[in-house]
């Protein structure tokens, strides 16, 4: 249905206002989003803007799936932020590595494109990170996972965004 009703918006040279629940549709049809949070405006701008400079915590774990995963404590304040964020696609995880944040894979979701790693980081809560083609990992299997540094999110006390 997404591409008939982007199709036919685009045929009638109108603008549209789509209202939708599902951030597959929002992401893949929309020219602009408005983020909506108990009828307040979190943030306005292209699908790509709020993927990849969200305003606040709320817009970070909406938008995406997997959804951000959200890390507090000293990881965060090493990061000069309450709560870091880091999408599961910018999560680098090493089979038996060192360094780094150190887990233990819960499940294993091999999806033939994707693979999907929900880790059990202690204090950190579970984390997940996603690769594309197979990685060889399993329940039980101890990692390590480190952030890409370039894609760390930072939030302050309130949860708004702090831009480096």
């Amino acid at each position: 249905m997404r591409l008939e009703v982007t199709r036919l918006q685009k045929q009638l040279g109108t603008t549209a206002v789509y209202v939708t629940h599902d951030q597959v549709e929002a992401m893949t049809m929309a020219d602009k989003i408005v983020v909506l949070n108990a009828g307040k405006i979190e943030q306005y701008g292209s699908p790509l803007e709020l993927y990849e400079k969200p305003a606040n915590l709320f817009v970070a774990g909406f938008i995406g799936s997997p959804k951000m995963n959200f890390v507090t404590g000293e990881p965060a304040k090493q990061q000069g932020a309450t709560t870091i964020g880091v999408r599961p696609e910018h999560l680098k995880v090493e089979p038996n590595g060192k360094g780094g944040w150190p887990g233990t894979v819960a499940v294993a979701e091999h999806l033939g494109s994707d693979t999907f790693l929900y880790i059990d980081a202690g204090p950190l809560g579970t984390l997940t990170a996603r690769y594309v083609g197979e990685l060889g990992l399993h329940p039980g299997d101890k990692v390590s996972m480190i952030p890409e540094p370039s894609r760390v999110y930072r939030f302050d006390d309130s949860g708004k965004s702090i831009h480096a």
